[in-house]
């Protein structure tokens, strides 16, 4: 009888302990954590926390003060032209030939992977004219731009470096589509952003940085039941709110109520369901609110 083994997939990213100095200022300080294949992976952090600086370390833009990088398996140093074959890219910053029309930039970057089946696909999705010269893009549309190059040749991992940048809402939500997409086919997703809500919504895990330290690694669920609200309500006549494990009232003035509240809002809106109220509003609570809550 021939004995069965189980087959397990490569990592599509290992990161382990990943350090990077500036002279005396340490950017990334021991960061490790592993993505595996088909996962849309969240790395979240306030602005400076060092999350560009260690995709840029991923890409072999920069080269780590120590630790390793791997791409399915590729040392992002040693075996860097087979690591970024696998990569589609969008950079925060997006580094684009202002005199290259959006048409060349696809050409170039579809030479480097092979193919650009959906560029033209792509740009007509996001309302986007390749034949302009970047130097006369808008803001927003050189943002498109970095989109179609990042995702139009199905990449088995693509980065994403605060991607709805710059984006109005309706953009965003197809960027948002563009990663789903991605994710369906079987890519792997790798987002890092400073915006919750935003993360929120896409990952299916996250990583959080804090002072180029990571502080956790958690499933997306876990990380809902940790979300913070402020709620204030405005009652058409007096009101008492029932006693609530996850909520806590702030204040109370006359028929008015501020409250705080984590994870599940459901008992809350249950509780209120018959309750007399005139107006109710929700504030999410930022990320930064959420790092002195949990994770300093």
């Amino acid at each position: 009888m021939v004995a069965q083994t189980s087959f397990v997939a490569t990592p599509a990213l290992e990161i382990t302990n990943l350090v990077k100095h500036f002279g005396h200022t340490k950017a990334v300080d021991g960061v490790s954590f592993t993505i595996e294949q088909g996962e849309i992976f969240g790395f979240l952090g306030p602005n400076g926390a060092g999350k560009t600086t260690t995709i840029r370390c991923l890409m072999d833009f920069l080269r780590p003060s120590s630790g390793s990088v791997k791409v399915f398996g590729h040392d992002a140093k040693d075996h860097g032209v087979a690591a970024r074959a696998r990569i589609g890219f969008m950079p925060q910053a997006t580094s684009l030939n202002e005199k290259w029309t959006g048409a060349e930039h696809v050409a170039y970057i579809g030479a480097l992977h092979h193919t650009h089946d959906r560029a033209a696909e792509l740009a007509k999705e996001f309302e986007l004219d390749l034949s302009r010269r970047v130097k006369h893009l808008s803001t927003g549309n050189k943002q498109k731009l970095a989109l179609v190059l990042a995702f139009m040749h199905n990449a088995d991992l693509t980065v994403l470096d605060e991607p709805t940048t710059g984006l109005d809402p309706i953009l965003q939500q197809a960027v948002y589509r563009l990663i789903h997409k991605a994710h369906e086919r079987g890519g792997t997703i790798f987002m890092s952003s400073h915006n919750l809500a935003e993360v929120e919504r896409t990952c299916t895990r996250v990583a959080i940085l804090r002072q180029g330290k990571l502080v956790a690694t958690e499933p997306m669920t876990a990380l809902r039941d940790k979300h913070l609200y402020t709620i204030t309500l405005e009652f058409t006549q007096d009101f008492t709110l029932p006693d609530l494990a996850n909520v806590t009232v702030v204040s109370k003035v006359n028929n008015s109520l501020v409250l705080k509240a984590s994870g599940d809002l459901n008992p809350l809106l249950k509780a209120l369901a018959t309750a007399p109220v005139h107006d109710i509003q929700i504030h999410h609570a930022t990320l930064e609110e959420l790092f002195m809550e949990f994770y300093v």
